[in-house]
C-alpha cells in the first residue's frame, strides 16, 4: 500500500480542528473526555485522518486511563512506533502506517501476554460496526 501524503493545507480542509490538532500536530485531548473512552460497540477503529483499518473493538479494554485502550493493533503493519522525547518524558509515540497521522502512544502496563497498552485519542480515530453475518 502506497502512504498518503497531503500538504498541510489539504490536511486542514479535511480534518476538524481538533482532529487537526492531535492527528497532524501531535496532540492529546483531555482524558475522559474523547468520545471512544468508554465505547464498547463491535468493529473495527479506522484512522480517522485516512481511513486505514487500526484497532479491532475485541481488543479494547477499560485502562482506567481516560483515552481508549487497546491491547495490540488490527494488524502488524497497521502503526507505526517511534521514540518520543517531548514533554521531558522517554515515551513510544503510535501513528498510523498508512498516513504517518499522530494516535497516541503505546506503554508496557497492558494486559495480556504482550503486556501493551496502546492509549489512543479518540480524536484520531473513526469507528466502523463489524458488518452481521448474513446467516444470523
Amino acid at each position: 500500500m502506497s502512504k498518503i501524503e497531503k500538504s498541510d493545507a489539504e490536511w486542514r480542509e479535511q480534518l476538524t480542528p481538533e482532529q487537526y490538532h492531535v492527528l497532524r500536530q501531535a496532540g492529546t485531548e483531555r482524558a475522559f473526555t474523547g468520545k471512544y473512552n468508554v465505547f464498547k460497540e463491535d468493529g473495527i477503529f479506522h484512522c480517522g485522518a485516512c481511513g486505514a483499518p487500526l484497532f479491532d473493538s475485541q481488543d479494547k479494554y477499560d485502562s482506567g486511563s481516560g483515552w481508549p485502550s487497546f491491547t495490540r493493533p488490527e494488524s502488524g503493519e497497521a502503526v507505526d512506533e517511534e521514540n518520543d522525547y517531548s514533554h521531558g518524558m522517554i515515551r513510544t509515540e503510535v501513528k498510523c502506517a498508512n498516513c504517518g497521522s499522530h494516535l497516541g502512544h503505546v506503554f508496557p502496563d497492558g494486559p495480556g501476554p504482550e503486556g501493551l497498552r496502546y492509549c489512543m485519542n479518540s480524536a484520531a480515530l473513526d469507528f466502523a460496526p463489524r458488518a452481521k453475518d448474513s446467516s444470523d
